[in-house]
């Protein structure tokens, strides 16, 4: 099945979309399930968890669904041009919209979904948000660029989430600025790379606005006429930081986020990732149990409910660490070489290659899981980055010492 189409069940089974709704569900059912596969297939747990913070920096061409796997065919055909009765906006007008916004040049392969269009009506699993895109050349180069309309709840963490800057131990970038607006919406630009490990020099650069009122817009251009698959066209996407901040800031998009479903409101609280403790839990009591009298200075550090991560530094170069902390794992088996303590708990030791392709990169774990079926799980790599290469010869923390934190019973408070 093509990533669009595979991408449009899960956005329609979540009831909103991945990047530009609620974000949340899709999360936490994920990384639940995910977190047991990987398992199960003796991989390691905090994979799924690096994936929930590394989601924050993908485009809202994800989110609409209009962007696919390469080559000319990421772009579908133009919507038909009609329109509901009611006034709202059809994707002919989304695409004259776009146009009008946009700088002096040539726009083709455009296609719009709007909340006008016929297929919309009495539909409400494609009516959340509304989408654009077009290959634009200023005259130096084709690039695509693509925009996204959604309303959400502006103060639910998934959508702040949308204007906050990504961990660079995850993320990588070259620039990241935020910006609190006069009338207080916030505002994020994102200069970054198609692929994590630049492994081809695609650039994507996005920009997000959020409205008090819950209205997000979401663009992302790429410096080639498609997200995936085709050559670089150019150094730069085509529009200056300037003009990808002017159209996505412009109050045209308001009339359509206002002709939106609005975001249902959730049942109870937002409930944490598979009932795990707190973010701040997690990290206060990782960097609690760091080995004393090794000069570690703690760098980077950032999570979510039940994991946590730091970056550390002694001297000798960048060791990204993350631990996840959950309960219920009982059916899981320990990855790497495994033992049994007298009372129960079993532990798995592991040394293998880096998960993301960065050069030379290690990944030591060490893995745990009570009779209960509490389970920590600490992973050392030798970088500050999994994209990239490696900065030094071996994890910050040994084995050993990794072992040791994961058997700490002052995680048994955080049950």
């Amino acid at each position: 099945m093509p990533f669009e189409d595979r991408l449009g069940e899960a956005m329609r089974h979540t009831g909103d979309s991945f990047e530009l709704g609620d974000r949340r569900d899709l999360v936490e059912s994920g990384l639940v399930r995910g977190r047991r596969r990987l398992a199960r297939r003796r991989t390691a747990a905090v994979t799924g968890s690096v994936l929930a913070l590394a989601t924050v920096g993908l485009g809202s061409a994800y989110a609409a669904g209009f962007v696919g796997g390469g080559g000319d065919s990421s772009v579908a055909a133009p919507p038909k041009p009609t329109q509901r009765a009611d006034g709202a906006m059809s994707g002919e007008k989304m695409v004259a919209l776009f146009k009008s916004l946009l700088p002096p040049g040539t726009v083709t392969k455009e296609q719009g979904n709007g909340p006008g269009d016929p297929e919309a009506s009495g539909k409400p699993d494609v009516s959340s948000t509304a989408s654009v895109s077009g290959v634009f050349d200023d005259g130096n180069g084709p690039g695509l660029v693509a925009l996204g309309v959604s309303r959400v709840d502006p103060a639910a963490e998934s959508s702040r989430e949308q204007v906050t800057c990504p961990a660079k131990a995850f993320v990588d970038y070259d620039s990241c600025q935020t910006e609190q607006r006069a009338d207080g919406s916030r505002y994020m630009l994102l200069q970054g790379y198609e692929y994590p490990d630049r492994r081809e020099p695609t650039k994507d650069w996005r920009a997000v606005l959020l409205t008090p009122k819950g209205t997000l817009i979401d663009a992302s251009e790429w410096n080639a006429p498609a997200e995936k698959g085709a050559r670089v066209s150019r150094e730069t996407p085509p529009l200056t930081a300037g003009q990808l901040k002017a159209l996505v800031i412009s109050p045209k998009w308001l009339s359509v986020a206002d002709a939106l479903r609005a975001p249902e409101k959730p049942a109870k609280p937002e409930r944490s990732v598979g009932g795990g403790p707190s973010a701040e839990a997690v990290q206060k009591q990782l960097i609690a149990l760091l080995p004393a009298g090794r000069g570690l200075k703690v760098g980077e550090k950032g999570g979510q409910d039940g994991y946590a991560f730091v970056v550390l530094d002694d001297g000798k170069g960048k060791s990204l660490v993350q631990i996840n902390v959950q309960s219920g794992m009982s059916d899981v088996a320990p990855e790497g070489t495994t033992s049994t303590l007298p009372d129960g708990t079993r532990i798995g030791l592991a040394k293998k290659p880096g998960e993301k392709g960065g050069a030379g990169a290690v990944m030591w774990t060490a893995d745990t899981v009570r009779p209960d079926g509490f389970r920590v799980v600490v992973s050392a790599f030798n970088t500050g980055n999994q994209n990239e290469a490696a900065t030094r010869a071996e994890p910050a923390l040994t084995l050993g010492e990794l072992r040791t934190i994961a058997l700490d019973p002052r995680w048994l408070t955080l049950k």
